[in-house]
């Protein structure tokens, strides 16, 4: 204590020049406009870049909750989507909840691994046959089709994504309903083809390209991508379709896999009908 009085008593004009300091800061600022403005200005200025950096460090660590509800409410909204329905009376125009009956499910899903520079691309979910996923159902995101469920684990799953030498997936012209299967030739991830549809059909470039929904595996009505090219094929009846793909599957994450309630029905009565 008593060293403590004696370093007080050696620095006492020290502390008494910056209390003084003190009290003319605070009248100088308090009684000149020009610089108490831009004091004010300036510790906004700092605390907003530091609320600024927070907010980025916030919604950095709840991205992946945030992601996940967002996947929820569009599968919500997905489910109520008419076109998504199955419709019990036909000869109904109005679309209410007594007249459709749900026919898929929506699974959301997580790319963990991927690739889209090889010949047969596929990617790897973090969902599996514990959240009711099994081979042969659909996988597509919010900009369009992406792939088929080809196998699962318990918590994983692989995709044999649109980007593959045989993928099948039918899709359609949305202008006109001209309709074939789309493939891919291997060389650029953006870009796709349709096989199948005859040149006695105008095909219009920019037109909307989505899935035809035949297969069951998709609903009709899912973004594809847009006719960018067409040309005929020497010694064919049919068009030679360049599209764009609408997802940009090199940066694509969050995907749903959607499951047809009502395929095996379809597949059981087509095969019934190939026997006969």
């Amino acid at each position: 204590m008593r060293n403590l009085i004696e370093f007080i008593q050696k620095l006492r004009v020290f502390f008494v020049f910056l209390f003084l300091q003190g009290i003319a800061l605070y009248l100088y600022l308090s009684f000149m406009t020009v610089p108490k403005s831009n004091y004010f200005t300036t510790a906004s200025s700092f605390s907003g870049a530091l609320f600024e950096i927070g907010n980025s460090l916030t919604k950095h660590f709840n991205l992946e909750e945030n992601n996940r509800s967002l996947q929820l409410e569009n599968i919500k909204l997905r489910s109520k989507v008419p076109s998504f329905l199955y419709e019990l009376k036909k000869d109904s125009i109005s679309v209410q909840d007594t007249i459709h009956k749900q026919q898929y499910n929506y699974i959301p899903a997580t790319i963990i691994n991927s690739t889209t520079t090889r010949r047969n691309n596929f990617f790897t979910l973090n969902t599996g046959i514990a959240q009711g996923v099994s081979r042969g159902m659909g996988v597509f995101s919010s900009n369009g089709v992406v792939g088929i469920i080809h196998s699962s684990s318990t918590h994983f799953s692989i995709v044999k994504s649109v980007l593959t030498s045989d993928i099948n997936i039918d899709v359609m012209i949305e202008k006109n309903g001209a309709f074939g299967l789309l493939k891919w030739d291997g060389k650029n991830p953006n870009k796709g083809e349709i096989s199948g549809i005859t040149n006695d059909i105008k095909i219009t470039i920019g037109s909307n390209v989505i899935s035809r929904g035949g297969s069951g595996i998709f609903p009709k009505g899912l973004q594809v991508g847009k006719v960018v090219g067409v040309k005929p094929i020497e010694g064919k009846s049919v068009w030679e379709i360049e599209i764009a793909f609408s997802e940009k599957y090199a940066s694509l994450q969050n995907v749903y896999i959607i499951k047809n309630l009502f395929r095996n029905e379809m597949l059981m009565l087509e095969n019934k009908k190939g026997e006969e």
